[in-house]
């Protein structure tokens, strides 16, 4: 056993310094950035900011309407050939990636649909990034496909970040427990502080002229600035860009009193005398994290007797069309830019300093981004 004395930060623990400007508007910000990838050698040109791969989120609704924003979406895991094929001309596939797992029958999976279309990026996605039986399954990957960009993770250290750009990897997840229906780090006591898993990643990364993807921890558009400024090249979002029209999935609308308490609850509530009583109604959307009960149920016939789920399911407010989303996100991330005076995304890092602190805004009308 040993202890790590340094401190190791996460969002919450810092501030983006303003700095000297000369932008006089956040019109003047360019977002968009060009990436080429050490394995794949192919080029990408867009906004690097990535839908997770989880249910409601990672859904070829989602993927439309963000390549129209030139954004990224990684699908759900769960989309089989047959959904592929069926949204094989509604999408573009330089902003979409096929996700899998690492069982064979992922890989064969994959090979099904890489053989039927143009599929140009793979992201293979598990929980813990430092099993030799994924490392491997990336090696093996990247000798079958060498024109295929892949996306591999999640791991949290520069060694194994090395290492997976070793084997093959283009882009390397960086995120373990971070996520805001992510139980890992309450389960099993592991993880590492999210913004600090950046700054060191991005650093080994970059050493070899690979790149990053900060996954999981932003709760607000000042999160994704930070993790830009923190040496990210791309940053995925789950419940950022979850509860959306575009997600999919069931609303379910709650009623209150004028207290505040819930006293009906329903998808029907028509011919409920109470109905009328209600002060006011809130509509939420179920989301999840892909390791809960839910999603074991819902995928894999429910939590194999050896493990515990490492997920919440919760019900979060739904927020309409994603489109309200993303422009109140790239607002905030342009103006991030003109604080520090980066008049494009890619100089963000450079033009980033953290203040350290012990409180992010002031509470008093609420816990709003906190």
């Amino acid at each position: 056993m040993r202890i790590i004395e340094d401190v190791k930060l996460d969002f919450k623990d810092v501030l983006i310094c303003p700095k000297r400007s000369t932008l006089s508007s956040r019109k003047e910000v360019e977002l968009i950035r060009t990436f080429t990838f050490k394995h794949s050698g192919t080029s990408w040109t867009g906004l690097p900011i990535m839908a997770a791969n989880m249910d409601g989120v990672g859904t070829w609704q989602i993927a439309r309407e963000l390549a129209q924003h030139k954004m990224f979406t990684c699908m759900a895991k769960s989309y089989d050939f047959t959904s592929y094929m069926d949204n094989r001309n509604t999408v573009d596939f330089n902003h979409i990636a096929l996700t899998i797992g690492t069982k064979p029958t992922d890989f064969e999976h994959a090979k099904l649909i890489l053989s039927a279309m143009n599929i140009r990026y793979l992201c293979i996605d598990v929980a813990n990034g430092y099993s030799e039986s994924f490392i491997k399954f990336v090696e093996n990957f990247r000798n079958q496909y060498p024109k295929l960009t892949i996306i591999a993770g999640n791991v949290v250290t520069p060694e194994m970040t090395e290492e997976l750009i070793l084997k093959g990897a283009d882009i390397v997840k960086v995120g373990i427990g971070p996520g805001s229906v992510c139980t890992t780090r309450i389960q099993t006591g592991v993880g590492y502080p999210q913004l600090s898993a950046i700054i060191e990643c991005a650093d080994a990364a970059h050493g070899l002229n690979a790149h990053i993807i900060a996954d999981g921890g932003c709760t607000c558009p000042g999160d994704v600035a930070k993790a830009f400024g923190a040496g990210a090249d791309f940053v995925m979002l789950g419940g950022m860009l979850a509860g959306h029209d575009e997600g999919g999935g069931e609303r379910v609308v709650k009623y209150y009193n004028q207290n505040g308490e819930q006293f009906i609850s329903g998808k029907d509530l028509q011919g409920i005398p109470n109905y009328e009583f209600a002060a006011y109604k809130r509509e939420y959307i179920q989301f999840y994290g892909m390791s809960s009960d839910t999603a074991m149920n819902k995928h894999h016939g429910g939590v194999a007797n050896y493990r515990s789920s490492e997920g919440r399911t919760v019900m979060i407010p739904y927020k309409g069309a994603i489109g309200d989303t993303v422009k109140d996100l790239l607002g905030g991330l342009r103006s991030a830019c003109t604080y520090v005076g980066a008049s494009k995304l890619k100089e963000l890092s450079k033009r980033t300093t953290f203040v350290r602190v012990t409180q992010q805004v002031n509470p008093t009308f609420g816990k709003e981004g906190l």
